[in-house]
C-alpha cells in the first residue's frame, strides 16, 4: 500500500470532496498538520461557488507527505476532483524565519499566480505577497509536474501561508472572536475575489 492510500485509511482522517465550479480549492495537509488550511480553503470555496478537496488529520496527528506523493491514482475522490476542475488554488501552511509576514505563491500557472497575488495585495496590504517564483525557497515553489497543483487542465497556484495570517501565531493568543481572526477573514476575502474574477474559467 502506498503512503497516501495508507494515510487515507488511518483512523480519524477525513477526505472531503465537494464538486461545484471549475475553480477548485485544495488543502490536503489540513487539520492538525497545517492548521486552518482546510478551514480557509473550505470557506473560500463555499463563498465563491468553487469546488473543494481536503484531507483533514485529527488532533494529535501530524503525518506529512510530500505533495508529489498525494496522487489521484490512490484516491477516487481526488481523481474525480482533478478531472472536474480546470484550475486550482492549493492552500498550505509554512513557517520560516524572516518570512512570517510573507505569502508565497508558487505553482506552474504563473499568470494565475499573478492574478491571485493582485487580489491578495488588495485584501492584505500589510503582508508581502511573493509572486516572483525565483524569490520563493525552492522546496516551496510547487513546480513539480506531479504536484496536485499542476494536475488540472490549467494547473494552478500553490499558496504557502505563515502562521500569522492563519490566526495561529502568538499575535492572536488573546483573540476570542467571534469568527476567524481579522487577517484570516481578509485572506479569505482575497481568495474569493481571485476565484470569482478569473476571466477564462466558467464558474
Amino acid at each position: 500500500m502506498t503512503a497516501f492510500a495508507a494515510l487515507l485509511g488511518m483512523p480519524g482522517v477525513d477526505e472531503v470532496s465537494e464538486l461545484r465550479g471549475r475553480v477548485g480549492f485544495m488543502a490536503f495537509h489540513g487539520g492538525a498538520l497545517e492548521a486552518m488550511t482546510d478551514v480557509i480553503a473550505s470557506r473560500a470555496a463555499e463563498r465563491s461557488s468553487a469546488s473543494f478537496y481536503a484531507v483533514i488529520q485529527p488532533d494529535g496527528m501530524r503525518e506529512h507527505l510530500p505533495s508529489i506523493e498525494v496522487r489521484p491514482q490512490e484516491s477516487e475522490k481526488l481523481a474525480v476532483f482533478l478531472e472536474h476542475v480546470d484550475i486550482v488554488i492549493t492552500v498550505h501552511g509554512f513557517g520560516r524565519r524572516g518570512l512570517f509576514g510573507s505569502l508565497l505563491l508558487g505553482g506552474a500557472n504563473r499568470v494565475f499566480a499573478d492574478h491571485v497575488g493582485t487580489s491578495l495585495r488588495r485584501s492584505l496590504p500589510a503582508y508581502d505577497i511573493v509572486t516572483d517564483v525565483e524569490a520563493i525557497p525552492r522546496p516551496l515553489r510547487g513546480l513539480h509536474r506531479h504536484n496536485p497543483v499542476n494536475l488540472p487542465r490549467d494547473g494552478g497556484v500553490q499558496i504557502e501561508l505563515p502562521p500569522r495570517v492563519r490566526g495561529s501565531s502568538p499575535l492572536w493568543w488573546d483573540w476570542e472572536g467571534p469568527g476567524l481572526t481579522p487577517h484570516t477573514e481578509s485572506l479569505i476575502d482575497g481568495l474569493v475575489d481571485a476565484a470569482t474574477t478569473w476571466p477564462t474559467t466558467t464558474h
